[in-house]
């Protein structure tokens, strides 16, 4: 197999496993995802900012401090919208000391 048919072969996969990812899309409720990062320093206290007037359909996300690994410390994340859920509650991102460590916790929606 020459070199152009290995790319063109490589590129025809791609397109078909991209192509095959977009027809099914399970409900939210179905969809979950876990990402653990742990580390060894502790987060700085949180910053209390202004909560912004409420908004219909949504309901407000605290800030967070997000581990920045290349530069070695924690960096701040403002506070965002989230499209609100009936029947559920959102739990903001977090960090939780787990061991010698700290563990970061995403945000989520608990039934």
């Amino acid at each position: 197999m020459t070199l152009t048919t290995r790319k063109l072969a490589l590129l025809a996969a791609l397109g078909l496993a991209a192509g095959a990812g977009t027809g099914y899309t399970p409900p939210a409720s179905a969809a979950q995802v876990s990402v653990g990062i742990s580390v060894g320093v502790a987060p700085p206290p949180p910053r209390y900012v202004r909560v912004p007037p409420p908004r219909h359909g949504y309901i407000w996300a605290p800030g967070y401090w997000r581990w920045e690994p290349r530069a070695h410390r924690h960096v701040w994340v403002g506070g965002y919208w989230v499209r609100a859920r009936p029947g559920y509650r959102y739990v903001p991102e977090h960090w939780v000391h787990h061991g010698r460590g700290w563990r970061f916790v995403r945000g989520h929606w608990e039934h």
